[in-house]
């Protein structure tokens, strides 16, 4: 059996502490595998006592530029942890469905210090908490610098659920007014868009299990329903049912989805 079917064989969730031994005896390992590593894998990782402390730590240095210091975002980000305990549970599942999804993600660790598109989401989720808080121009900086630094374009207002995966993350685009459930899956290239210029409640409502392609477009205030299947390069402009797939430009419905397309990833029928 070669090593990534290995790993894949050795998958199971697993949250709060248990998770954090997990990537910490993942990381020790590493560490013994690759010495060049040490400095890196102890200042994101071991000199950390939990993953919150990790997620505040590291993303605020990934954000960090001239006008904006890392001490500061640190700051920021850790206060906000501590006051949304929710983001580090939402922050827990979505990690488990990158590593229970995506089969290049051989280790736990991985999307914390090296998937953009897992990183983005966890900057906004902690940036919606500061536009909640009225902190409207801060959250504003913050998604400027998340499109420059890991190519997502999430506006702060859009809310998202628990155990989503942006696999790859690039190039995707979330509208303000857009709604996600839980246990979603999707691909680089999405945009959750408006159809117009109107601005009332203009962007897409995405429910649970759903799965969307790579570069498929979901325009205006539709509802997409639960386990649908979205096909890549799709033009969606009005609703899809339940368990559906649809494709095409514009979308149409061919099938039947699985039960839980987001958890079984498939691109084809």
């Amino acid at each position: 059996m070669d090593l990534p079917q290995f790993y894949a064989n050795q998958k199971k969730p697993c949250f709060g502490e248990t998770l954090w031994a997990k990537i910490r005896e993942e990381v020790l390992n590493e560490m013994q595998k690759d010495t060049i590593l040490e400095n890196f894998l102890h200042s994101t990782v071991l000199q950390h006592g939990s993953l919150q402390e990790v997620l505040a730590f590291y993303l605020s240095r990934k954000l960090a530029n001239q006008v904006i210091q890392a001490e500061d975002l640190q700051e920021i980000f850790t206060e906000v942890l501590n006051k949304n305990p929710e983001i580090i549970q939402a922050a827990e599942a979505d990690l488990n469905a990158c590593y229970e999804r995506d089969p290049a993600c051989l280790f736990l660790f991985m999307p914390v210090l090296h998937f953009k598109g897992y990183q983005a989401l966890q900057v906004h989720r902690m940036n919606h908490c500061l536009w909640e808080g009225s902190r409207y121009t801060l959250a504003h900086l913050l998604q400027n610098r998340m499109s420059e630094v890991f190519g997502v374009d999430i506006h702060p207002a859009a809310r998202f659920g628990k155990g989503i995966m942006l696999d790859h993350g690039t190039g995707l685009v979330v509208g303000e007014t857009a709604v996600l459930g839980d246990n979603i899956s999707i691909l680089h290239g999405v945009t959750l868009g408006g159809s117009g210029k109107e601005a009332d409640d203009r962007h897409p409502k995405i429910g649970n299990g759903v799965m969307i392609g790579a570069n498929a477009s979901i325009l205006g205030n539709i509802t997409i329903g639960n386990c649908a299947r979205i096909g890549a390069g799709s033009v969606v402009l009005n609703p899809v049912p339940a368990r559906s797939t649809v494709v095409g430009v514009p979308a149409r419905v061919i099938g039947t989805a699985e039960e839980n397309p987001a958890a079984d990833m498939k691109q084809c029928l």
